[in-house]
């Protein structure tokens, strides 16, 4: 049997996470837990994060009618309603404003990948969606082309949307991108970001699909793409507005192909020399 209060009370311990980390200002962000098919715990409207009771909680149906609760459900509700519709298997949503990742939807940046291990393991390829206001449908349909290929997604312009099994493992998914984006920031200080080989990204993918943690990448549809250039979400940049601006691609990989043992140095030399071409050509055409 479902302990409600405990879960309401599981939904005040992360508002207070989001909160002391900064993630959600004010009155900023919402949490939900989908408590049956047809009932969702969700966080109040106008309620800072951070001083949550359970009893602030309200509920609502899976059209976004309040059916408890004192306080008013959250005005971003049908945003969590449409990710439960679309994944009928979570429990969990976290919508909230962490300043590294939103830095990253503000400015439209692709996140890039083959950075950091724990990265690829836990979070993949993330998408940005186009951005739309906050509150309506049109919204929360703005997930609907990502939500089954990510656990954590960019609002444009706004935030972050992170789900899972418990309201916990759905906000690790923020912790674990916003930590990310906030390392790149500073590596890019620094001077540079280094990346992985692709033979060392498909080792990480291997692991991953041991310990069970699902991944499009693994999936013969991206057998031979280029793994770590952001292949899964990046035909919808064109819609977002998404585009590569800080952080450069890392050098093309091409299609899996068996490199003779005497020719290493020929094939980082040919990627080196493509990747320079790309970019005179780009500075070209921007004059």
């Amino acid at each position: 049997m479902i302990n409600v209060h405990k879960i309401k009370q599981d939904i005040c311990e992360i508002g207070r996470r989001i909160y002391n980390k900064g993630f959600a200002a004010a009155n900023d962000g919402n949490i939900s837990v989908r408590i049956s098919d047809q009932e969702v715990l969700c966080t109040p409207t106008m309620h800072s994060k951070g001083f949550l009771k359970p009893d602030d909680i309200a509920t609502v149906d899976m059209q976004g009618k309040q059916t408890a609760g004192r306080k008013k459900r959250s005005s971003e509700a049908l945003l969590h309603l449409e990710i439960y519709k679309q994944r009928p298997e979570l429990k969990s949503v976290v919508h909230c404003h962490p300043p590294h990742a939103t830095a990253f939807a503000v400015a439209r940046e692709p996140i890039p990948q083959c950075v950091l291990p724990e990265v690829e393991v836990f979070l993949g390829d993330v998408p940005i969606t186009r951005y739309e206001t906050p509150g309506g449908q049109d919204f929360a349909d703005t997930i609907i082309p990502f939500v089954e290929r990510s656990n954590v997604i960019i609002l444009a312009n706004h935030g972050t949307v992170s789900y899972g099994e418990s309201v916990e493992r759905a906000y690790w998914w923020t912790e674990i991108l916003d930590a990310y984006c906030r390392i790149l920031l500073l590596a890019k200080q620094l001077g540079r970001v280094n990346f992985f080989t692709e033979e060392k990204e498909r080792e990480l993918l291997e692991l991953k699909k041991t310990w069970g943690f699902d991944d499009p990448r693994n999936t013969k549809e991206y057998e031979d793409c280029d793994i770590c250039a952001n292949d899964i979400f990046r035909d919808s940049w064109t819609t977002s507005g998404v585009e590569r601006r800080v952080f450069d691609a890392p050098p093309p990989m091409g299609p899996r192909t068996e490199q003779p043992a005497s020719q290493p140095q020929q094939h980082d030399q040919e990627a080196l020399v493509q990747t320079i071409t790309d970019r005179v050509m780009a500075e070209l055409q921007k004059r």
